[in-house]
């Protein structure tokens, strides 16, 4: 009986540890994200169905330029992009987002359900979870902390869903003719950066044993 309650202790503080670093900020999802979010995944991927659900496949590291988590959320909330990201509305108004934010101190954010759709990578949203980082700027740098809590994440997102990719933003372009790739706008693209190579290097070392599989190559990828 002694031994049966000391594993039934050990199961409940693991369940309890697999989730206690990460906080609930959640941005408005509501009827007309919804709606936006099936929405896009039609229009870019010809994919139709009643709910924005995801099966998670591929991590996708970011930063947010943004210098602080309040001001990001608040890029990230409403359900439509504002006028001002003229750079990318004209494909579609679903407003930026992503499933994680993590602080400049290492505290992780959940920012929506994991497994429901975010616009944050484009031809892979639909099988991507996202997190962003705040900060990433030259005044800005991600830090250590950041850093450790993005390889707590990837870790805890491994064991849940069948992860094959972990990748930077700026790895995106690479997928361009794999069959993840879904985009069906050849003109829609963008130049990142983030969260950097030495950020992404210092990740995937500490990830190794995960086995993910290796990022394609591209030559046309002008981010490497």
């Amino acid at each position: 009986m002694k031994h049966f309650l000391i594993v039934f202790l050990a199961i409940i503080f693991l369940s309890c540890s697999a989730t206690r670093g990460i906080k609930y900020k959640p941005i408005v999802f509501d009827q007309e994200r919804a709606e936006l979010t099936s929405a896009y995944l039609l229009e870019h991927y010809g994919i139709q169905q009643e709910s924005p659900d995801i099966t998670p496949k591929m991590i996708v590291l970011h930063w947010t330029v943004i210098p602080t988590l309040d001001e990001a959320f608040e890029a990230f909330d409403k359900p439509s992009l504002p006028n001002s990201r003229s750079d990318i509305i004209s494909a579609g108004s679903l407003n930026v987002s992503s499933q994680f934010m993590v602080d400049r101190d290492g505290t992780i954010y959940s920012l929506m359900p994991e497994t429901n759709m975010a616009r944050h990578v484009i031809g892979l949203n639909h099988c991507a979870i996202g997190v962003e980082n705040v900060g990433g700027t030259e005044a800005l740098p991600l830090t250590k902390a950041q850093l450790k809590a993005n390889i707590w994440l990837v870790e805890y997102l491994y064991d849940k869903y069948p992860i094959e990719y972990l990748i930077g933003h700026y790895e995106y372009t690479n997928f361009a003719d794999h069959p993840l790739w879904l985009e069906k706008d050849n003109n829609y693209r963008t130049l990142k950066t983030d969260p950097g190579k030495d950020f992404m290097d210092k990740v995937r070392k500490a990830t190794k044993n995960l086995n993910f599989k290796p990022v394609p190559k591209n030559p046309q990828n002008n981010d490497q």
